[in-house]
């Protein structure tokens, strides 16, 4: 099986019901794992499977659940919780996995649950995935009325309470210590790190927090093997990605492919690349929080290290189409406006910066801006770079900004010279 994700979801989303997700080999790996390995063997199994986050960061799960206090003097209770806050603006893949297979969500939760020694799991869904929301709810029931949940799993000594928490609805609350905050009903901050959620999370107890399509391959490597997951990349990185692409193309949409995947397969062959009458003049790679790229970087293997070479970042995965009809100040404007709204407003270099870029792209956009802006811009991009800021929000939001500068420069400096945008 080369889609192990979404090889059984059908065209139309419906989702599966427990007993069609069994006739497909489901919950097999919670059986192989409650059966016949310890919680220290299912680790070694996913840390030998180099399965790396899928949220964006692309840590190695594995070693992320290691961090996790053990033993019998380690505290209790322990939680794990799926990040599934799916607001990266491009971003929709955790979406399709929900609400065309919950139940595999829910066997990867309870078979990284078992590794961890936890017996509480929240799954954190965005507010606006209410069809998802529905279809988790009734496949609670279903795993719950047959054993795969509550106490007594299987008939083993392991039990798992799964909850099903509907999020109040902002983008930091991908954050995940921003999202722990949201959880334990305080406001959506992030916190300074150490002490890491794996030592200290949710009620200050040891927490792993992992991305929704991370926990959807866990049951499978269980059931299958690391080697098995590993054969399936095509480069260094293991196992499959959900990619998607939106813009001007011919096909918008998610295809399940290898890891290392040239990104020109995915834009050429499964988008089926632009619509007639546009260009490709850039993307972002992986959701709007990435560093533009340019159709000179289209032959690039897409995974984590390849793309991180090139000045980006694989992030969700999900492309972002730049179009020759497009002015790529008011793209950047827009994705500026987004990330400013959605500021937590903790820490001043995102709290004014965004609102402070925004001012000056709206200003660049309308003809009234100067050259001096765009130093301002570029110094505002190092200001709310790595390391000064409590998250990844600002940094983030800067990647379009300073790259767009990067590449296109003279579209900045057409709208200063010309006193308009020349798109309009």
């Amino acid at each position: 099986m080369d889609k192990p994700l979404t090889a059984d979801i059908r065209p139309d989303r419906r989702p599966l019901s427990l007993k069609e997700y069994r006739a497909t080999g489901g919950y097999r790996g919670l059986e192989k794992a409650l059966k016949n390995l310890t919680p220290d063997q299912v680790i070694a199994e996913v840390k030998a499977s180099n399965l790396r986050g899928r949220g964006g960061a692309g840590f190695p799960a594995g070693l992320k659940w290691s961090f996790m206090p053990r033993g019998e003097d380690a505290p209790q209770p322990r939680y794990l919780v799926c990040n599934a806050d799916e607001m990266e603006p491009g971003t929709f893949k955790d979406r399709l996995l929900m609400e065309g297979n919950p139940h595999q969500l829910i066997e990867g939760m309870a078979v990284t649950a078992y590794a961890l020694g936890a017996k509480i799991a929240f799954i954190f869904l965005r507010a606006e995935y209410s069809t998802a929301a529905r279809n988790i709810e009734k496949a609670l029931h279903e795993a719950y009325d047959s054993g795969y949940l509550g106490s007594n799993v299987l008939g083993s000594e392991f039990g798992l309470e799964l909850y099903l928490h509907t999020s109040a609805g902002r983008y930091i609350c991908g954050e995940e210590t921003a999202l722990i905050n949201s959880l334990e009903g305080k406001r959506a901050n992030p916190r300074a790190k150490p002490p890491f959620p794996q030592v200290s999370g949710l009620f200050g107890q040891p927490t792993v927090v992992n991305n929704c399509e991370t926990l959807c391959n866990i049951s499978h490597i269980i059931d299958k093997g690391a080697d098995w997951f590993k054969g399936l990349g095509r480069g260094e990185d293991s196992g499959t990605k959900i990619f998607g692409a939106t813009g001007n193309v011919k096909r918008t949409g998610l295809w399940e492919l290898p890891m290392g995947t040239p990104i020109r397969e995915i834009f050429e062959d499964c988008a089926g690349g632009m619509e007639e009458g546009y260009q490709m003049r850039g993307f972002l790679p992986g959701g709007a929080s990435t560093d533009f790229l340019l159709p000179e970087h289209l032959d690039l293997a897409f995974d984590y290290d390849v793309i991180g070479k090139a000045g980006s970042r694989m992030g969700t995965g999900s492309l972002i189409i730049l179009d020759n009809k497009t002015c790529p100040v008011a793209m950047v404007k827009n994705l500026t406006h987004f990330f400013a709204q959605e500021s937590c407003g903790w820490c001043t270099p995102c709290r004014d910066g965004l609102p402070w870029a925004e001012q000056l792209l709206d200003k660049i956009e309308q003809g009234k801006g100067t050259m001096e802006d765009l130093e301002t811009l570029a110094w505002q991009c190092t200001f709310m770079g790595p390391g000064n800021t409590f998250c990844a929000l600002a940094p983030g939001a800067a990647e379009p900004i300073q790259s767009a500068l990067r590449y296109f420069r003279e579209d900045f400096e057409r709208h200063i010279h010309e006193g308009q945008c020349p798109w309009h």
